[in-house]
């Protein structure tokens, strides 16, 4: 789930848009045209999006957009998560998968045996903030102090047990589960364990908002979740600065649309099956999020792809 905030700056009057239409029938039919003019009147049909939580704002914001030329188009986001997005993106559950890492072997030969052909196209940016109680001070933290905090199996009891210099109150964590292309990308990242993060005094969920919840309400907590959802409650929470060894970074725009933000920044993703951006609506649809990209970013409140990503993401939908 994600935070409301970004209906806001939909609202203020920069972008007047309309209503995602949801629901709908199974029909795929469609005319010709997406982009404007009377041939975008005709087209029709419906898009079933699900996946990262992450990426939903871009999707829903999107669909906000696209709606107002393409009326006729139904249009379904959900934000169950990567790992689950991509389970039912491989049984021909949906259209378009949103990911907040790669898809791994084990999803494409899934979607393989259902003959469906998942292609990459990178839509925005985004970094993984590492979050705390407002009345706990970490300004930064070293990268191995953060494993030292996190990982499987970890040994920690306070937050002076991984840095001296760091209160010595007991550690409390609220993160993703273990369905969350975050959780997945953290724990390689930080932890340098696949899926794993430890156990004690860890309380998990999908939903970004709970996450948010959890550390604000406690002041011994700590925790982890998409840039965009802490700087939409950057009031009520801290940021730690991250270091991989060159200093300490602060997550920006600026600092992970440029990489700077190590090891942390990602390249957010959806997913189209090629079968099925085929379909008029569906590329209709995907070459309008690629047109529009930055609009859409600001409206979800999320990075922005660069120029030359984007140009990258617009191939990869032509050689789908």
């Amino acid at each position: 789930m994600r935070s409301d905030t970004w209906l806001a700056v939909l609202a203020s009057g920069a972008l007047a848009l309309g209503a995602v239409a949801c629901g709908g029938d199974d029909e795929a039919g469609g005319g010709n045209g997406g982009g404007g003019g009377d041939e975008s009147q005709a087209l029709s049909g419906t898009i079933t999006i699900d996946g990262s939580s992450t990426v939903q704002p871009f999707a829903e914001a999107a669909a906000e957009l696209f709606n107002e030329e393409n009326p006729g188009v139904k249009i379904t986001v959900g934000g169950s998560g990567t790992g689950d997005g991509f389970e039912k993106f491989c049984r021909g559950e949906t259209d378009i998968s949103d990911a907040s890492r790669p898809i791994e072997e084990e999803e494409t030969a899934a979607c393989k045996m259902e003959n469906i052909t998942a292609t990459e196209v990178q839509v925005a940016n985004d970094g993984v903030a590492v979050i705390t109680n407002k009345a706990l001070s970490i300004p930064c933290a070293k990268t191995e102090e953060l494993k030292a905090l996190f990982e499987s199996g970890a040994k920690t009891k306070t937050y002076a047990d991984a840095n001296p210099q760091f209160p010595a109150e007991e550690i409390s964590l609220f993160t993703p589960g273990p369905e969350s292309g975050t959780f997945e990308f953290f724990a390689e990242e930080i932890n340098e364990q696949e899926k794993m993060q430890r156990e004690d005094n860890v309380q998990t969920s999908s939903d970004d908002n709970v996450i948010i919840t959890g550390v604000s309400g406690e002041e011994n907590a700590i925790g982890y979740l998409g840039f965009s959802f802490y700087e939409q409650n950057q009031d009520k929470l801290n940021v730690i600065d991250v270091d991989s060894g060159s200093g300490c970074v602060k997550p920006s725009l600026e600092t992970i649309q440029s990489g700077e933000y190590k090891p942390l920044a990602r390249p957010l993703f959806m997913y189209p099956s090629a079968e099925k951006a085929k379909r008029p609506e569906v590329k209709a649809f995907l070459d309008f999020a690629l047109e529009n990209h930055q609009e859409i970013s600001e409206a979800a409140q999320i990075v922005p792809m660069t120029e030359e990503q984007a140009s990258k993401s617009k191939q990869a939908i032509e050689g789908a």
